[in-house]
């Protein structure tokens, strides 16, 4: 278990790892993904970082077993505050709300096109995707993998200056994985336009305004056909 990942989603963040990277793990609960990325030679070193004691005591451990306490380090920490400066290359967040997630990303030091952000938002990755691309981040990667029935978004962005249009539907879903188009999009969109329907229903009991969500749902729709 040392130098393995407990489940497919993190497996699918370490991919979105550059080799020879200095990682920065925000929130790392368990340093599992700083753990397999240094003991398998993708990354050269670490910081394990969290906002919680508790956590960053059960990391500390796992580093120990793992024989990498000299390329591993440990920071109690909010977000990535006291990480500017270090030479760090890629961070990974992980596990959070795509609200805390925006929020972390906003830090002005991390608009370098040299650091590459690899991200997995538990909710709204549509905010996420459009707080990134309207502060000139790009996204250059993504991916979904499957949990115990449930299809997550991991992807990657990097500085460039450049603000891309989305589709409502694209900053929900990811641009390049409505293009691939493969099983996992086709259980992610499908569930995202049961979501919509509900909404729309409940919008039109109360009389709401419902455009929006029609033209989002038909685009969803389009791609399923």
């Amino acid at each position: 278990m040392l130098f393995a990942l407990p489940g497919k989603r993190l497996e699918a963040a370490a991919k979105l790892v550059r080799p020879g990277a200095f990682v920065a793990d925000i929130g790392t609960d368990h340093a599992y993904l700083p753990i397999y990325l240094v003991g398998k030679g993708i990354a050269t070193r670490a910081i394990a970082s969290d906002i919680n004691r508790g956590p960053l005591d059960r990391a500390a451990s796992n580093i120990r077993a793992a024989g990498l306490e000299e390329r591993i380090s440990l920071l109690l920490t909010d977000g990535v505050v006291g990480l500017c400066g270090l030479g760090i290359t890629d961070y990974i967040i992980c596990g959070m709300g795509g609200e805390l997630i925006d929020s972390i990303t906003k830090a002005p030091f991390l608009r370098d096109p040299s650091v590459l952000l690899i991200l997995q938002p538990m909710t709204k990755p549509e905010l996420l995707r459009a707080g990134l691309l309207s502060r000139g981040f790009s996204i250059r990667d993504e991916r979904l993998a499957e949990e115990a029935g449930r299809v997550y978004q991991i992807f990657s962005a990097s500085f460039t200056g450049i603000q891309a249009a989305y589709s409502d539907a694209e900053l929900l879903l990811g641009k390049e994985n409505m293009t691939r188009g493969d099983e996992l999009y086709y259980k992610l969109a499908r569930r995202e336009a049961e979501i919509i329907r509900r909404r729309l229903e409940g919008k039109r009991k109360a009389g709401l305004d419902v455009s929006s969500d029609e033209a989002l749902l038909a685009d969803i729709e389009a791609t399923l056909k």
